[in-house]
């Protein structure tokens, strides 16, 4: 007699397995962190073990405190390690350990196991915790740091967005090139400086069948012809769509965070819906609003849309109407 699992998403196909997906995620992210620790020394290793090691901790201590089953299994399934990761590349490298450690428990504890754990959560975790960060330690989180490459030496700057936002076009175009964007050679946060290093994980993704194509491909288009728009209006006030595009969170969230498995939409068209509405609120922010980035305002704004956009956009079942 066969037995019929009713189960929240992530859903997988056959002969899939959670883990081998997620460790997917993990080995995806290691050129990005790879340069960001090359470019930011010692410190960005640090920061991210910190982030990665409180993470499982505080993974494992919820599961034994509400005592739920398979603690070793659920700590070390990938899940945790992946928001430890992804909640580290969203921080400057000169984060204070103590705030990085806040952040896992906001991350872990709060936008994750007390909506049920891997599968329940509405928001990305590692997002809710930089917002959070970002709100409660505006200093530490906007402390930039120039690239150090090993250096003793740790110089505070603006990131391109930050310029941009501050000191104008002119003023970016000065200090930045498009190759060092590309790059990764800026300041910023230290999983997020070389889309390039980004672009090949995202790939290896895309090969795996981890994701598909069509978050990312509508995310960074929305964004591309948006920010395009206003540039051919005004060349000499707004900044290039490629700026976009390989500055800020763009790149690593297109590929890593909106396409979080349990919270984007589980239809084609829902997934083009939401890479869309990500791309035109990021670009909404970053061009009109207080903050120079606005890819985590964005992925988490419609994180709150994905059951309605579910909704709407399921396949119609045989046999029924509308």
């Amino acid at each position: 007699m066969n037995t019929l699992v009713i189960s929240s998403s992530p859903h997988l196909r056959p002969r899939e397995n959670l883990t081998r997906v997620l460790y997917d995620v993990v080995i995806a992210l290691v050129p990005a962190l790879l340069v960001g620790i090359y470019f930011f020394g010692l410190r960005a290793l640090l920061v991210t073990v910190a982030a990665t090691a409180s993470a499982v901790a505080f993974e494992a201590l919820f599961l034994k405190i509400s005592g739920k089953p398979g603690i070793g299994r659920a700590a070390f399934d990938g899940s945790a390690i992946i928001t430890g990761i992804l909640l580290a590349m969203n921080l400057p490298p000169s984060s204070p350990y103590w705030m990085v450690v806040i952040g896992s428990f906001v991350a872990i504890v709060i936008a994750k196991q007390t909506f049920g754990g891997l599968g329940y959560n509405i928001f990305n975790p590692a997002l809710v915790a930089r917002v959070f960060l970002l709100i409660s330690f505006p200093v530490q989180m906007t402390r930039w740091t120039a690239p150090t490459f090993f250096t003793a030496e740790a110089i505070t700057t603006a990131t391109p967005l930050g310029l941009l936002k501050t000191e104008g076009l002119q003023a970016v175009l000065r200090t930045y090139s498009n190759s060092a964007n590309l790059l990764g050679a800026i300041p910023g946060s230290l999983g997020e400086v070389s889309a390039v290093a980004l672009l090949i994980g995202g790939i290896y993704l895309l090969v795996r069948k981890v994701i598909s194509w069509e978050i990312p491909l509508s995310f960074l288009g929305a964004l591309f012809v948006f920010t395009g728009i206003f540039w051919l209006i005004d060349p000499g006030k707004y900044a290039g769509p490629v700026f976009h595009l390989l500055t800020g969170g763009a790149v690593l969230g297109a590929f890593f965070m909106a396409t979080d498995m349990v919270t984007s939409p589980l239809t084609r068209k829902g997934m083009l819906i939401f890479g869309t509405a990500i791309g035109l609120l990021t670009g909404v922010i970053r061009l009109f609003g207080g903050y120079p980035e606005g890819v985590s305002f964005a992925i988490l704004i419609m994180n709150t849309f994905v059951p309605l956009i579910d909704r709407y956009t399921h396949a119609r079942i045989f046999g029924t109407r509308g």
